[in-house]
């Protein structure tokens, strides 16, 4: 909140407003193309593979896996082990570019966690800076040097993974030219010239501490050493990565060193494609890089083992961590809690692959005909079928409801808990699949252990999933497809297939299995698509703004009073004791503040908030969120922006006496010398002062060239001036300023102005003499603390390592005069000597702030022309 409405929030040059125009569209395809092309991507890969293991027998390659020797699966998990380890060196070389300090075993946590989540799901950059941006805050890391760690890290994977690969080529670019078609010379000087750029680079890192680029920004490098070591690392990791794969090959199939220059490629290739886990691309180039040194049906085998134990397994070990925070909830730190914050997106992550992992059961024969025959001993055919054909659908149940977990439903934990019991019962009869009754078995503790973590009371048919998610479903039916006919190549196809059933009938078995999930998903696709999006965006009625008023009054937050204006739309909660104030422009849903009400029912709100947008094709955005309340948000999957600071002076230790509010005691003597008074005006009574103020409001305007605000500022509207408490100052006998006051009334303990207008004749310091009054008096009725409202973009971080935000807040504020009173609206707050506290935007990352921020002030100002005209 302001003093004045008439300052609206920073925004662009005039030039620059037509820019979110100008992306709209790409806004409004990239949802559709960028999934499309990873379904392209797809579908190429499953061509690509029906090539590659054209003469492989799908028995030969679960064989062929099963035969690996144990002393190899010991190995293998030590190299992995060896990895995860190494890569904790990225946290700890990208803590020390940024300057904090975190105590080690964080670190380590931090790190196992978000490289088991980041490897599995993919968007490792993604999903990985959520878990450090969670636990390095809770370890008490601002949130700007949290986003620089995870940028340093995403670019020194990058460097190193490009340094990696070309010290491989050099070594084997012999085997690597045979493969790409390419002279071995060539190879080899484009591998050197990689190095030479790389040592170049650090070269650049010993002379400075910035990189300039194209004139205009400037890069803050690592020190040479830090550079040095950050190589050492990625090599590090990379090797032991690679021979966690290189232990599960035939022996003598090829020789490290080469090896890990294919690996390399892999990495890079399925880093590129964004199919999560790289999965299908890493395989594709790993069976052409040892295609005709060993078997095809014993690299895949080996493929297959290195997915379990590099990415499924230590996504089981972070999980099983974290249920013993939750076992011990009460005796672990701060960061262990917020670790358990964690838990709903590792058993998502657990729950999709689980369910993968009973689709693919489902469309595979039994590899044993020892089982076979104890199961037509023992087991009722109706049964088998029955087991094989619900189990397939459990897996599909826990596909679609992994998102459901993710956004911590309640829903969500009961149908998956349902599931994997479900399909744990099944697994024996179905097959006597052990592994299968071993991690349903498992996916169910960790969820029991974790139950208070989903805490959202929700139905799972009122979810809307989004067109990626959907799609990402088609592509694996799409692989199970291909799975079925890769597994039953060798069965002819005839129609009675269908209705064949016997114990040996696994073809049979897998075709209606997976023709039911088919139609299942696709039903539920199609009524995902097709069915109207639930919530409007509509003003409040009168019953709502009374439901508002009785919320407002019993909390503590001020500027909770602009939701009385009835210009902003809002989303209660079930209970009625809780609401968020809104407003939507073009695509983005802009909450104003933090949730209002009671505190327990605010993450619920913020998730129902967010989904509404979501549900609209909008960007949800939060304006102006308070420090204390940014754990909310970050378990949402948004980001923080600084917006500026709020100024905020104590009442209990306020005086007028002393030097630091000298000025302010010389203007309030003054005004009391001539003549001025001071008034408050109680709700009922403003009816009797309203056509004096209104004039003076008209004055105020006209003087001011301005038009009335909205959204986060009051405006003058009759109903709305009358719902507050109006402080007057009266000089020879008429009024001359006045300010409505935001004084929440039973917890009193914050208390701010909304408007604040003087007539163009007022005496000099009269303003300085309303703020004073109204300190005193507030402090007399025991309010703890008076907003002199927000400073915008002050306060940003002033370092070279500062991110381009804080940077560009800087310059607005240091040269944006023109636009917004940036320094004196400070300057006028700092006479007051106030505490100063951080505001925040918060919405997703990329160029979704720019368009929250532009679209924000377009809601202040009644449209952009009323941000640029003032």
């Amino acid at each position: 909140m302001k003093p004045s409405p008439s300052l609206a929030p920073p925004t662009a040059a005039p030039a620059e407003a037509p820019e979110p125009a100008r992306r709209s569209k790409w806004s409004t395809l990239r949802p559709w193309v960028v999934p499309a092309i990873v379904l392209v991507v797809a579908v190429l890969l499953i061509d690509a593979l029906q090539v590659l293991l054209s003469q492989v027998h799908y028995l030969d390659v679960i064989a062929a896996a099963a035969a690996t020797p144990h002393l190899d699966l010991v190995f293998a998990v030590l190299a992995t082990a060896l990895s995860y380890l190494i890569l904790t060196g990225y946290d700890f070389s990208s803590l020390a570019y940024v300057g904090a300090k975190v105590p080690r075993p964080t670190i380590l946590l931090t790190s196992f966690v978000a490289y088991a989540l980041g490897n599995t799901v993919g968007l490792g950059v993604l999903t990985g800076g959520t878990v450090r941006m969670r636990l390095y805050a809770a370890a008490g890391v601002e949130a700007s040097k949290v986003a620089q760690a995870i940028a340093f890290n995403a670019g020194a994977f990058g460097l190193g993974m490009t340094a990696f690969g070309a010290a491989g080529l050099l070594w084997g670019a012999p085997q690597v030219a045979d493969l790409l078609k390419m002279p071995a010379w060539a190879l080899q000087g484009l591998s050197s010239l990689v190095l030479v750029g790389i040592a170049g680079f650090v070269l650049l890192c010993a002379r400075f501490t910035t990189l300039p680029i194209a004139g205009r920004w400037k890069v803050p490098l690592p020190n040479a050493g830090l550079a040095i070591r950050q190589l050492v690392i990625s090599a590090a990791d990379l090797s032991a990565a690679a021979a966690a794969l290189w232990f599960l090959l035939p022996d003598n199939v090829i020789d490290l060193p080469t090896f890990v220059a294919f690996y390399a490629v892999a990495m890079a290739l399925g880093v590129i494609s964004h199919v999560p886990g790289g999965l299908g691309v890493f395989e594709a180039v790993i069976l052409l890089a040892c295609g005709g040194r060993a078997p095809t049906e014993q690299i895949a085998g080996a493929l297959i083992l290195y997915r379990g134990i590099y990415f499924i397994l230590p996504l089981i070990v972070a999980a099983i961590m974290l249920a013993t925070f939750e076992l011990r909830s009460t005796a672990v730190a701060k960061v262990g809690r917020a670790a358990m914050k964690l838990t709903p997106g590792l058993l998502a992550g657990l729950a999709c692959i689980a369910g993968i992992m009973l689709l693919v059961s489902g469309v595979t024969p039994t590899t044993s005909d020892a089982v076979a025959e104890l199961l037509e001993l023992n087991v009722p055919l109706f049964v088998v079928e029955a087991a094989h054909l619900i189990g397939s659908v459990m897996g599909l149940v826990l596909l679609f409801v992994s998102r459901g977990l993710l956004h911590r439903l309640d829903a969500a934990w009961w149908a998956a808990l349902g599931a994997a019991m479900v399909a744990g019962v099944l697994a024996l009869p179905k097959g006597i699949a052990v592994s299968e009754l071993a991690v349903m078995g498992l996916l169910a503790v960790l969820l029991i252990t974790s139950r208070k973590q989903f805490y959202r009371r929700s139905s799972l048919f009122t979810q809307t999933f989004e067109k990626g998610w959907l799609i990402a479903v088609a592509c694996v039916l799409a692989a199970l497809m291909w799975i079925l006919f890769f597994a039953y190549r060798d069965v002819d196809y005839a129609d009675r297939m269908w209705w064949e059933f016997a114990m040996d009938s696994s073809a049979s078995r897998s075709m209606r299995a997976l023709m039911a999930v088919a139609i299942i998903a696709l039903v539920f696709g199609l009524w995902q698509l097709f069915r109207q999006p639930a919530g409007t965006s509509a003003p409040p009625s009168a019953d709502d703004l009374a439901r508002a008023d009785a919320v407002v009054r019993a909390q503590a937050a001020a500027d909770a009073c602009l939701a009385l204006m009835g210009d902003k739309s809002l989303l209660f909660s079930p209970s009625g004791k809780s609401f968020i104030m809104y407003g939507k422009q073009g695509r983005s849903w802009i909450a104003l503040g933090d949730p209002v009400g009671v505190a327990k029912e605010w993450p619920e709100l913020v998730w129902r908030f967010i989904e509404m947008a979501h549900a609209h094709g909008g960007r949800a955005a939060f304006y102006k969120a308070r420090p204390q309340t940014l754990p909310l948000y970050l378990d949402a999957g948004l980001r923080a922006f600084k917006l500026g600071e709020e100024a905020y002076v104590t009442l209990h230790d306020f005086s007028l006496q002393g030097s630091r509010r000298a000025n302010v005691r010389h203007g309030v003597s003054r005004a009391e010398r001539e003549g001025s008074s001071f008034e408050i005006v109680p709700p009922p009574d403003v009816y009797t002062v309203l056509d004096e103020i209104r004039e003076i409001s008209d004055l105020w305007l006209a003087q001011h060239n301005a038009q009335e605000k909205g959204f986060s500022l009051g405006a003058f509207d009759d109903d709305y001036v009358q719902r507050q408490p109006v402080a007057v100052v009266r000089a020879k006998g008429r009024i001359v300023a006045f300010a409505t006051l935001m004084s929440p009334e039973v917890l009193r303990v914050e208390v701010s102005v909304d408007l604040m207008r003087q007539r163009p004749d007022s005496p000099a310091g009269t303003m300085d003499f309303l703020f004073a009054k109204l300190m005193l008096h507030f402090q007399s009725l025991g309010y703890q603390r008076f907003s002199l409202g927000m400073a915008p973009m002050s306060g940003m971080v002033d370092h070279q390592l500062a991110p381009r935000w804080h940077r560009f807040g800087r310059l607005m504020f240091q040269y944006g005069e023109r636009f917004y009173n940036f320094r004196g609206l400070r300057s006028f707050k700092d006479k007051f000597d106030p505490v100063w506290e951080a505001r925040y935007l918060v919405a997703q990352g990329g160029i979704n702030p720019l368009f929250a921020l532009t679209d924000t002030a377009a809601l202040i100002g009644g449209g952009l022309k009323g941000v640029i005209a003032k």
